[in-house]
């Protein structure tokens, strides 16, 4: 009889050790003790029972519709299967092609209805062991993970992940070889201004390999590195979960995103410092809005930065053909559509604004402001008139006042220790008055750091302010031989939002000071109306969006 035979092994780790050989060694002395002769083998090495798309599995089942043999043998039902409803699957389907399948450890399945009663039975339980042993796995890396133990095993570039052992849970370490190259590509996408497609072919001019040996990076991994929490040392589990697809295909489970309140953040060693992560953040948002995929060059000044007074939405820009051949050009509410706003009675009656009068009407105004360097530090005097600042030499005297007080408290527990010694005091009054002087020296500890905190801060302003006087003077000499691209990148720089209503426009500007994080925005019945910046430093800010020269 021509007889076929199918192994599988579930897992990579299975298939390394080579535990699909002992099924085959097991399947061919039976086969070689009852004279059958086998004319295929179908193996499938590291794919899950509980799909169907294998390519053992799909081989072995054009065979039998070709009729290339006359019976299956296999070690077990749940190596055909895991599920049960495929196990009759397959088995129907083999039946029909005239396929006897059978079990090194059961009877013929035709033969014995108590044999076909045992392999339903037996499908049935190793479908529960699979959801049993799938829902213990989950639980089990749940818990881990809130521990902080690193449970997945493919580590992101620049890191080498070191499993449990007698030194303790697993955890990442940082590979300095790889570490300089993701130091360099946060370098390059920030302060170098280089796009993702320039930093992979740097990489492949200068020979660096990708963590998988190939010598070409693809866009879609740098892509994701400059997206990936953990570089900045917040590695993050939990984000998605499998959900069975909905329609059939090569995949049987898609990947869902989880909800943020279910992610497990996971602290891992930083390779990069959090402004510099942000900073990239921000490059991407920007390069997203301002692409000049489909943008006519040297128009729009104020792309992307004009917002609806009415519906608080950025505006789009239009062109519109004329009689004469020509275009106009337009900014205008994408609510004016009815569909894009949810109905016609929600459609926006905001009109279309000239593009050309509003970018020399922005422009003129700016630069008014800009030829007067005193006007960009107005909001920083501001915030110091509601909140004064006290001089950096009244905050000196202040802490060497503290200084002498810790170094009083200090003596005090020296006569206290020594007059124990001599056996003046009791041990009772000793530690009463000893927990009163902790308690002074922990109060002047407190208000020793706050000044010292509150020195810094005044350090940083006043470096702030330099850097803001020297930015509108180098401004003033320039502003007359800019181009469009040099004006349209400052105004990036400078500019929050421009709102348009009706005939009144107000122009929103932003001083190159250091910001607190955002609040969260304000919505609307149509949703959030713009998205909060992340705090990104100052010098970040300015080298993402390119250093104006």
């Amino acid at each position: 009889m021509r007889v076929a035979l199918y192994a599988r092994v579930s897992s990579e780790v299975q298939e390394a050790r080579g535990t699909i050989g002992s099924q085959v060694e097991a399947l061919r002395r039976r086969l070689s003790e009852v004279g059958h002769e086998v004319v295929s083998e179908f193996l499938d090495e590291g794919y899950s029972g509980a799909r169907l798309n294998r390519p053992g599995l799909d081989a072995l089942r054009d065979a039998a519709e070709a009729g290339r043999f006359e019976e299956l043998w296999c070690l077990t039902p749940d190596r055909l299967a895991r599920s049960y409803a495929y196990q009759i699957l397959v088995l129907d389907e083999l039946a029909r092609c005239g396929v006897q399948v059978r079990f090194l450890d059961a009877p013929p399945i035709a033969d014995d209805p108590q044999a076909k009663l045992l392999v339903q039975v037996q499908g049935v339980i190793a479908e529960y062991e699979r959801a049993k042993i799938t829902e213990r796995h989950r639980r089990g890396k749940l818990f881990r993970a809130r521990a902080g133990e690193i449970v997945y095993w493919r580590v992101p570039f620049g890191y080498r992940r070191v499993p449990r052992g007698a030194g303790g849970p697993s955890h990442l370490e940082i590979y300095e070889p790889e570490a300089v190259v993701v130091r360099r590509i946060f370098d390059d996408y920030v302060s170098g201004g280089c796009s993702v497609r320039e930093i992979a072919r740097r990489l492949y001019q200068a020979g660096v390999p990708t963590w998988s040996g190939h010598e070409v990076w693809t866009t879609s991994t740098l892509s994701g590195m400059l997206r990936n929490p953990g570089y900045m040392g917040k590695s993050v589990y939990n984000r998605h979960e499998s959900v069975p697809a909905s329609r059939p295909g090569p995949r049987s489970f898609l990947q869902r995103p989880r909800p943020r309140e279910e992610w497990i953040e996971v602290p891992v060693p930083a390779i990069v410092n959090e402004d510099l992560f942000l900073a990239a953040q921000r490059v991407s948002r920007d390069n997203s809005q301002f692409s000049r995929r489909r943008a006519i060059p040297g128009s729009w000044l104020l792309r992307y930065m004009v917002t609806c007074g009415r519906c608080g939405i950025k505006m789009g820009c239009q062109r519109t053909p004329t009689s004469r051949g020509g275009y106009n050009l337009y900014y205008l509410c994408h609510y004016r559509d009815a569909l894009r706003a949810g109905g016609p009675e929600r459609r926006c009656a905001e009109a279309a604004t000239r593009a050309n009068e509003l970018d020399a009407l922005v422009w003129d105004e700016v630069r008014t402001v800009l030829l007067q360097p005193e006007v960009l530090l107005s909001g920083e005097r501001e915030l110091v008139a509601h909140a004064a600042v006290p001089d950096d030499q009244l905050l000196a005297e202040q802490l060497e006042r503290l200084r002498r007080r810790l170094e009083q408290v200090e003596a005090e527990r020296r006569r206290l220790i020594d007059v124990y010694q001599a056996g003046l005091v009791d041990l009772a009054d000793v530690q009463r008055r000893e927990a009163e002087i902790d308690n002074r020296r922990r109060q002047l500890e407190h208000q020793r750091d706050a000044l010292v905190a509150e020195r810094h801060d005044l350090a940083s302003k006043t470096r702030l302010r330099q850097r803001v006087g020297t930015f509108a003077e180098r401004v003033r000499h320039n502003m007359d031989r800019l181009g469009f691209e040099e004006r349209q990148r400052l105004l990036r720089l400078l500019i929050d939002e421009v709102r348009v209503t009706g005939c009144q426009v107000d122009i929103r500007l932003r001083i190159p000071l250091d910001e607190l994080p955002p609040a969260p925005a304000p919505t609307t019945p149509r949703g959030p109306r713009r998205k909060p910046s992340p705090a990104v430093s100052t010098d970040m800010r300015l080298r993402s969006l390119g250093e104006y020269r």
